[in-house]
């Protein structure tokens, strides 16, 4: 037992010898030409170091190199492609008894790596040599190596301090940089997955990254590999997991995108966004992609802003100017919270609210350049859509975008109780930006439309509804103020609401006849809000220029009345301004009768902005044609007594 005891105790003592005696057998010198001498032969960069060297042997043996630097391309005018302030090298034991000095693990600390891309598409990071040369092209795929036979890497762990890298691609004048860099790679064979897990900092924001990559050795040699990648920070998460094939030039996978802000994301890269509090904020994107060449497809999308949701179907053509297809289904699509500001308007008293206010048409330009920046093929579909306090119900409709030319055409289309198609052409090659539009509505229900589209809320009734206009400008008070065209009204079972004209012309023929008192407190009336115009049927055309609109074939009907008249309507003033021919039916048939003589005839007056309309008889031409030499002048004297 002692002899045993005293044996295993040599060995020991050996053992102790040996590691103590191995700086000594193998030179630090000699271990770093051996490694200076690999990276050589195999990368073609020479490896310097221009600080101490030293190797120690407790608790582990390890080799420190300071000032490490890798040279760079020759076409480069940097010389080093990667520096690093200290490598720390550990080396198994028993590699350096064999002889064959293997890599257990590398702690780099402050490296700084610069990746380039020359002007000829040549690139830095290519450090293993291809075996041959590969064919021109257009778009240079990237280059494939064969790897030498049993040449294999085995890296353990690098791991990286307070790292910088810096990409500069000297064709398209980029720049990107990398800072705080800490991450550890974990590449046990080329032939074995790499793992990289850590942190980097871009623009001053921190991004946590977790990659697995299968393998190096098919990314090397341009085979078919697999790629993992999550990628998170306080602005969004990214997450990739699919397959690399054809030497980087196609792949295919899941992606996640998810974030709390647009607007921080924006701000963050210096782009300025005024947007509503409750615009821009969280968004998600839950898709499979594809990307080959210059086409990016994104299928099964689950999409998601603010309060809003979609799915569909997406392609994109990364040319110089972009090309989208995409067939989408919107959802509920509440367009308010992404349009322009409106400027606010001061509350000058507590009862404001309550009256009728003026219409102001926003001056605030607007930049439709954008368009100019894409090419698109749209297929859309909504359950609904809100915009302003226009509100729309099930619709499709398509946008075709080419060269600044947009063209909206509605294929399906619901609102205010009724149907129609339209379309509408922005150009915004150039400011003033032109719109064109042609609509035929079928159905609609005419008050809730006209309050909601120009904040007029006369006229009760359904009906039809069709315009073709044109306009220009870069506001919305500009459009109002250029537009022209032609429109047309055909609205039944309705009313025009503000004055019963019917009475007012009963106590105009009353009062002709003599008795004023029959209209002492309702000749001339403003507008009055519980008093209106029944009709069975509303009729007309108007034709636009400079945003007025002219109309002369006004024609409404009801059981005791017919009205004829013409006016204008002028939107940028936001004034109305017609002439009516009231005449009251002399058979109680009502509309449908055959006899369309209207016995005593007045006509009124309709004057005033769209919010406070007043409704006046013009009584001077109807006494001088119903009563005609009977107390003319005692009348008139009346009269001018009344109304001043």
């Amino acid at each position: 037992m002692k002899t045993l005891l005293k044996i295993f105790a040599g060995v020991v003592v050996a053992l102790v010898l040996l590691i103590i005696a191995i700086p000594f057998l193998l030179p630090v010198d000699y271990i770093f030409e051996k490694v200076s001498t690999s990276v050589e032969q195999t990368t073609g960069r020479t490896l310097t170091i221009k600080g101490e060297k030293s190797l120690s042997v407790f608790p582990s043996l390890k080799l420190e190199l300071n000032d490490v630097r890798l040279a760079n391309l020759k076409a480069s005018n940097q010389s080093d492609m990667v520096s690093m302030k200290q490598l720390a090298i550990h080396i198994p034991y028993l590699s350096v008894l064999s002889g064959d000095v293997e890599l257990e693990k590398f702690v780099i600390q402050q490296p700084r790596i610069l990746l380039e891309k020359m002007s000829d598409g040549q690139v830095n990071w290519q450090l293993v040599q291809p075996t041959s040369t590969p064919t021109p092209s257009k778009a240079q795929a990237p280059q494939s190596a064969d790897l030498p036979e049993g040449f294999d890497i085995m890296l353990g762990e690098v791991a990286i301090y307070d790292g910088e890298i810096q990409y500069v691609d000297h064709q398209a004048g980029t720049q990107t940089e990398l800072t705080a860099v800490n991450i550890s790679i974990e590449l046990p064979s080329l032939f074995k997955d790499l793992s990289i897990k850590g942190q980097v900092t871009y623009m001053n924001e921190a991004f946590k990254l977790n990659t697995q990559l299968s393998t190096p050795a098919k990314v090397i040699q341009g085979a078919d590999f697999s790629l993992r990648n999550e990628m998170s920070s306080s602005l969004l998460s990214v997450n990739f997991d699919g397959d690399i094939f054809k030497a980087g030039e196609e792949f295919k996978g899941s992606v996640y995108v998810k974030g709390s802000s647009i607007k921080n994301i924006l701000s963050w890269q210096n782009i300025a966004l005024e947007a509503k509090e409750n615009a821009f904020n969280q968004f998600e994107l839950d898709a499979q992609i594809h990307a080959y060449q210059e086409t990016l497809t994104l299928s099964s999308i689950k999409m998601a802003l603010d309060e809003l949701a979609m799915t569909g179907n997406a392609s994109i053509v990364t040319t110089a100017a972009p090309s989208i297809s995409a067939k989408m289904d919107l959802g509920m699509l509440d367009l308010n919270p992404y349009l322009p500001v409106a400027q606010a308007q001061e509350d000058n008293s507590e009862k404001q609210s309550e009256v009728a206010q003026p219409i102001i048409w926003d001056d605030t330009e607007l930049d439709l350049s954008g368009l100019n920046a894409i090419n698109a093929d749209i297929k859309v579909k909504s359950t609904g859509l809100i915009a302003n306090k226009i509100t729309l119900g099930e619709n499709a409709f398509s946008v075709q975008l080419n060269k600044g030319i947009a063209k909206l055409a509605m294929t399906e289309f619901n609102a205010y109780s009724g149907k129609g198609v339209g379309s509408v052409i922005v150009n915004a090659n150039q400011a003033p930006y032109k719109i064109t539009t042609d609509f035929k509505l079928i159905g609609i229900d005419a008050e809730p439309l006209l309050s909601d589209a120009a904040g007029f809320d006369k006229l009760m009734g359904k009906g039809e509804l069709n315009w073709q206009l044109t306009t220009q400008g870069k506001s919305q008070k500009a459009f109002m103020s250029q537009l022209a065209g032609d429109a047309s009204f055909s609205f039944n079972d309705g009313a025009v609401k503000g004055a019963n004209i019917a009475a007012l012309v009963r106590k105009a023929k009353e009062m002709l006849k003599g008795d004023l008192s029959a209209v002492k407190d309702g000749l001339n009336a403003g507008f009055d809000k519980s008093q209106q115009t029944d009709f069975t049927a509303l009729t007309g055309s108007m034709k636009f220029n400079n945003g007025v609109g002219n109309n002369t074939d006004l024609y409404l009907a009801s059981p005791l009345i017919r009205i004829t008249g013409s006016g204008t309507v002028d939107l940028p003033k936001t004034q109305l301004s017609y002439r009516l021919v009231t005449g009251i039916v002399d058979s109680i048939e009502g509309q449908g009768t055959k006899d369309t003589s209207t016995g005593f005839k007045i006509p009124v007056k309709i004057k005033g902005p769209f919010h406070d309309v007043s409704i006046n008889l013009d009584m001077g031409k109807a006494a001088e044609d119903e009563v005609k030499n009977k107390a003319k002048d005692k009348i008139k004297d009346k009269l001018k007594g009344l109304f001043g």
